[in-house]
């Protein structure tokens, strides 16, 4: 079955680094697109260039991207993220957001060169919890992918484990209000909640 057939109204892909998420989300970019002339597909990127390697990897994933998904359009928003989906959500846009973990990262371990007038008004939780009613409310399809970083070894640093511990609660409360859960590994997908 293809992918087109199992996109539902919402996904939340997890898994770990290089396990396929991305990819999965593009696939089913790709397939909305192909469906219609009228469809449309943004993705919402979370990144921020902080230094020399990550500016690197944005371009190297912003023209993977262009070559495997060409009519998609890219909004960056690194931080209100719930808004951006609220602009951005149409019945016949499919919206991307990649990714979580990132978006996360940006609210409650900021890089030192983050601008005081670029910082969250506010706190982490209400933001999450103004990203959970966006996502409920989208009236178009939406994928969302995050990664799963509670498998391995209980982190030494407290910052380190308080951190983990945000992005467990995160992406549970996200998979509670999408309608399909995909776990990747190797480039493989487990449905988790959802028809196959």
């Amino acid at each position: 079955m293809s992918e087109q057939h199992r996109l539902q109204h919402s996904e939340f892909i997890l898994g770990g680094q290089r396990s396929g998420k991305s990819r999965r989300a593009e696939l089913l970019a790709r397939d909305w697109l192909a469906q219609s002339a009228q469809h449309r597909a943004v993705l919402i990127a979370t990144a921020r260039p902080w230094d020399d390697e990550m500016r690197q990897r944005i371009t190297r994933h912003q023209l993977d991207r262009a070559e495997r998904v060409p009519g998609m359009v890219t909004v960056e928003e690194p931080i209100q993220l719930a808004q951006a989906i609220t602009q951005h959500s149409a019945p016949q846009t499919l919206l991307v957001v990649d990714c979580l973990t990132l978006w996360l990262t940006n609210l409650l371990m900021p890089a030192e060169n983050f601008k005081p007038n670029q910082a969250p008004a506010l706190s982490a939780p209400m933001q999450a919890a103004m990203l959970l009613v966006a996502i409920e409310a989208a009236p178009g399809p939406l994928v969302l992918v995050g990664n799963e970083i509670g498998l391995g070894v209980i982190p030494m640093g407290r910052e380190t484990r308080d951190f983990v511990d945000a992005l467990g609660r995160l992406n549970q409360e996200v998979a509670q209000v999408c309608a399909r859960v995909t776990f990747m590994a190797a480039g493989l997908p487990l449905s988790l909640k959802g028809q196959s």
